[in-house]
């Protein structure tokens, strides 16, 4: 019963392949034969939409992908969900469209936050992070009161120890 159970699993997992080759090669599937494939499938077929400028199908696609799969696909999908975001601000924001392109940014970085949660070690999400934060920084923090800011109740060398090194 388990040589079976092998060959049917090794006969999905080549038929995947051939999939995600033919999506490769720029030639999409049919959608009922991959709606029971492995998240990584469709998830290859989510950047294929991507890459033929199906925004809406491939958005969709990706959505139906964050809760599935292992924690590595779950952090792709929130990486390639941001990339898919940041590219749809970066067309609104050539197209004039600011304000559309604001909420676009501010949904790439999250999804590159929450990718950066599941692997702090996920240099393409930091870099593509930071490329959103310079498109839109965030401005929580700053002060947006029109009153001059106040000084500092204690100027800061009064509060550093020692003496000031360097050049003078």
């Amino acid at each position: 019963m388990s040589a079976s159970l092998t060959v049917l699993e090794w006969n999905r997992i080549n038929r995947e392949n051939d999939w995600i080759a033919q999506l490769l090669k720029g030639e999409d599937i049919n959608l009922n034969d991959i709606v029971s494939a492995k998240p990584e499938t469709r998830l290859a077929r989510a950047l294929f939409l991507q890459k033929q400028g199906l925004h809406q199908d491939a958005l969709a696609t990706l959505s139906i992908l964050l809760d599935q799969g292992g924690r590595e696909l779950r952090t792709k999908t929130r990486y390639n969900l941001g990339n898919h975001y940041l590219r749809q601000a970066i067309a609104q924001i050539e197209a004039g469209r600011t304000e559309e392109a604001k909420i676009l940014v501010n949904l790439a970085k999250q999804a590159y936050r929450e990718a950066l949660l599941r692997d702090s070690g996920f240099s393409d999400a930091k870099y593509n992070l930071e490329v959103a934060m310079r498109l839109l920084p965030d401005f929580d923090q700053i002060n947006t009161n029109e009153e001059s800011p106040q000084e500092p109740k204690n100027p800061l060398w009064t509060t550093v120890p020692g003496f000031p090194r360097g050049l003078p």
